[in-house]
């Protein structure tokens, strides 16, 4: 008998009871279970199995015989006329029911499932969600709901403690997981734990909550079905040991059928999808998850030497992180795992054992590389598969076509997807994420592209997660295939939008989607909201996203020239509101305010190079701009005039005026000593110290392209030098967070280089450098011998290495020309 259960001789036999049935209680996703479950079947050979499901699905049950029915999968339950509302019933290769499954596969017999069916269970979910009810398992946890997670007395904690054991999962490892196949009574493991739940159910609780009287008063008409079917003792039950008391207890069969009387229920699908170990963890609030399923994946799987073989693994893992294993690493390890097993009397090495092993010898005492382990081996991202046969809806269908043609394999792992959208494969593969985005089902977050700013450069974030599945099954009511389905629920976001951003961040989506159809409507409505809104703020918002629009035309092939009269009516609309808007601001608002500055600046820049080339221009530029695109040299003189007119005006708030001076000086539009011109009067005596506190924020702010301004300007440092040492104490200790803010924001080499000019003060800075040298670091003339010196690393950095200059100046090597080592020098001096 197993420790810690009693005697053989104490327990009612598995097969005794209610007509001789067979009821073989398991923990669900349980390796020892799973095997004891496939002794016991082999040794009773019964005629028919009932498994712990939902019935609806008994005809999903010959798929589990196709090769490509690979588990970990589930079951997904949804209903037809909310398809949001679902429940998964998942399984994994070492699940009892999948066992139980494949064993009457096998061997020709019929298996059904014997739970309540999930037409009840997903309506009486909706009853739960609109009146909570504290007990009772939750709907969708199907075969998750074995030893109860949400007992208030955790059944494998209660049972461990009787044994005197603190850890229940190293308590059920030892006395279920590590048992051995050599055993002579394949029934024994079946009758001591229905004992020990027949114990459990009279001290804490009884029948359980209400919709346990009801799951198991189905469950008892099903195995009376069964046996009136197939004869007594010819019937097997596969189910949680949790409800094995209940099933076995004799019930009048009236009882039964008023528990069933009346109860709500909902028109549903079912089908099988693909699931994820890291889904069966308990770690992601599945109820019946265990805390680790890559471990007990491997159990199941080894049955003999399962400690070398997991060390093995764990050693290959570490060296393909670049991490020195070797043979001698993993002898070690197992001689360890086995030394502690002993002490700690255990039968077999646990995950505890082997862990602690792990850590000590493989990873050096380190819990870093340990934490590596624990997520890809103890947990793992193993997915399963499903064949192309399982019931599906039509979008599902569509997006597997999709996903085979463009060979973008949903994969459990976080993946890295660059695409070149110059590519048809590639832009192909980004529309169907930005469509599949829309639709809500987040396959793939974009990321930074690294190496390149460009338009035609995509990099996406790609991981499959289960729930896709039912977020997929709800988007399917907008239509059959992902284009329709993407179109439709564009169209209708752009009716029930309610801001001006909100529309043309949709405008710009259906771009990226490659979505024609619904870009009229968008349009239309975006066009309207732009004509009444007249909050600055909403409109400065909205230019940015619809500016960028503009720039897919020629990378994707689509037409934005319907964008580009809407984006300069915009842009004209902004310029005049936006002086009056900046006055009168408090701190937080002038703050917000200064960022729309910033963003309608790069827009309007952008809208000159969509507005297309000037004349005169190299062949090599940009297509003619549309019809409609606003006139480069018009907006770009309007916009000027704006920031003229935000850096004079006194009513503006000071990180606003600030702000503007600072485009105006980057732009070319003010000389430098305009720049300090604004400075002195924004630092001057008259000024309030938080007012011209926060003019430094937007004239240097913003970055460390601020302080480098400071460190190659040494009048304008010496401006907020001598602002700053006058200002008296009491306005200091208020202009300090402000101040601190903006210089924080500046690079370490940047505060250090700020630090040593402003300790030498104006005086020494130049004799330091010597004379006629303005700012450290810069002289008047330039230093070609010391240029010289760094050009071969700067060729190299350029590709350049096989490049160079002879003695008498000129170039040699293939590519090369007299002016480029001239041009790398003007670079480094400069």
């Amino acid at each position: 008998m197993e420790p810690g259960f009693g005697a053989a001789g104490e327990v009612a036999d598995a097969r005794s009871g209610q007509g001789e049935a067979l009821l073989l209680g398991v923990r669900h996703h349980g390796p020892g279970s799973a095997r004891a479950v496939r002794r016991a079947l082999d040794a009773a050979r019964p005629r028919t199995v009932l498994i712990e499901g939902p019935p609806e699905a008994d005809e999903l049950i010959a798929l589990a015989a196709d090769e490509n029915l690979r588990p970990p999968v589930a079951l997904l339950a949804h209903a037809v006329d909310e398809p949001g509302r679902s429940a998964f019933w998942p399984m994994a290769a070492f699940s009892p029911e999948w066992v139980a499954i494949r064993w009457a596969l096998e061997h020709g017999v019929p298996a059904r499932f014997i739970d309540l069916p999930a037409a009840h269970t997903l309506a009486w979910q909706t009853e739960a969600d609109e009146n909570p009810e504290p007990e009772g398992p939750q709907p969708g946890d199907g075969p998750g709901v074995g030893l109860r997670a949400d007992l208030r007395v955790d059944p494998l904690a209660t049972l461990a403690d009787a044994a005197g054991h603190d850890d229940p999962e190293r308590w059920w490892e030892d006395v279920v997981e590590h048992r051995g196949p050599g055993r002579r009574d394949p029934f024994a493991p079946f009758t001591a734990v229905e004992e020990a739940m027949t114990a459990l159910r009279d001290t804490y609780g009884g029948a359980g909550g209400e919709r346990d009287r009801v799951r198991e008063a189905y469950m008892r008409l099903q195995l009376r079905a069964a046996q009136r079917e197939f004869g007594d003792g010819a019937v097997a039950v596969v189910c949680g040991a949790w409800h094995v008391p209940a099933l076995r207890r004799r019930t009048a069969l009236t009882a039964d059928r008023a528990l069933l009387k009346g109860l709500p229920r909902t028109r549903t699908d079912l089908t099988w999808v693909p699931w994820t170990h890291r889904r069966l963890a308990r770690a992601g609030g599945y109820g019946a998850g265990v805390d680790s399923p890559g471990w007990y994946a491997h159990l199941f799987a080894s049955p003999d030497r399962p400690v070398e073989r997991w060390l093995t693994r764990v050693a290959g893992l570490l060296r393909e992180e670049d991490r020195i294993v070797s043979p001698a690493h993993v002898i070690e390890a197992v001689r360890l795992a086995e030394t502690l097993a002993t002490l700690r009397g255990r039968p077999l090495p646990g995950l505890s054992e082997t862990t602690d092993a792990v850590r000590a010898v493989l990873c050096e005492g380190s819990d870093v590389p340990l934490a590596l382990v624990r997520d890809r081996l103890v947990v793992g991202d193993v997915m399963g598969e499903v064949p192309a046969t399982a019931p599906a809806v039509p979008l599902q269908r569509d997006l597997d076509r999709l996903q085979r043609r463009l060979r973008l394999k949903p994969e459990a792992a976080d993946r890295e997807l660059e695409l070149d959208l110059r590519k048809e494969t590639d832009s192909e593969r980004s529309r169907l994420l930005h469509r599949l985005g829309l639709l809500g089902v987040r396959w793939g977050e974009p990321a930074l592209s690294r190496g390149s700013t460009g338009t035609f450069r995509e990099t996406w974030r790609l991981r499959w997660e289960p729930e896709l599945s039912v977020r997929v099954a709800e988007a399917g009511v907008w239509g059959t295939t992902v284009l329709a389905a993407a179109t439709a629920r564009a169209e209708a976001d752009a009716v029930t939008g309610r801001g001006l951003a909100e529309v043309t961040g949709l405008a710009e989506r259906c771009l990226l989607a490659g979505l024609p159809d619904a870009l009229p409507t968008v349009m239309r409505l975006l066009a309207d909201r732009a004509a009444l809104d007249t909050d600055v703020g909403h409109l400065a918002q909205a230019l940015p996203a619809l500016v960028r629009s503009l720039r897919y035309g020629d990378v994707r092939g689509t037409d934005t020239g319907a964008l580009a009269g809407v984006a300069a009516g915009l842009a004209e609309r902004i310029f005049v509101g936006l002086p009056p808007a900046c006055a009168a601001l408090d701190a937080d608002a002038a703050d917000e305010m200064r960022r729309h500055v910033d963003a309608v600046h790069g827009a309007v820049g952008l809208l000159e190079e969509a507005a297309g080339p000037e004349r005169g221009t190299a062949s090599h530029a940009p297509p003619p701009a549309p019809p409609h695109a606003p006139s480069r040299a018009r907006l770009a003189d309007g916009w000027r005039a704006v920031l003229r007119v935000l850096s004079a005006r006194d009513s503006v708030a000071g990180v606003v005026r600030g702000r503007a001076a600072r485009l105006l000086l980057d732009g070319g539009e003010v000389e430098r000593d305009e720049a300090a011109r604004l400075m002195g009067l924004a630092l001057s005596r008259g000024t309030p110290p938080a007012e011209a506190a926060a003019w430094i924020e937007g004239f240097v702010g913003g970055g460390a392209d601020g302080g480098l301004l400071l460190v190659h300007d040494e009048r304008l440092l010496g401006l907020v030098d001598g602002w700053l040492t006058g200002v008296s104490a009491e306005a200091f200790t208020d202009v300090l967070p402000l101040l601190r803010r903006t210089f924080s924001a500046y690079e370490t080499g940047v505060r250090r280089s700020l630090g040593e000019l402003v300790r030498r003060g104006p005086g020494e800075r130049s004799s330091v450098l010597g004379a006629g040298c303005g700012t450290a670091g810069f002289a008047d003339d330039l230093d070609a011998g010391r240029a010289d010196a760094v050009l071969p690393v700067v060729r190299l950095l350029l590709g350049l290495a096989g490049e160079h200059r002879d003695d008498t100046g000129t170039g040699t090597g293939t590519g090369t020309d007299n002016g480029t080592d001239d041009q790398l020098t003007t670079a480094v001096t400069t």
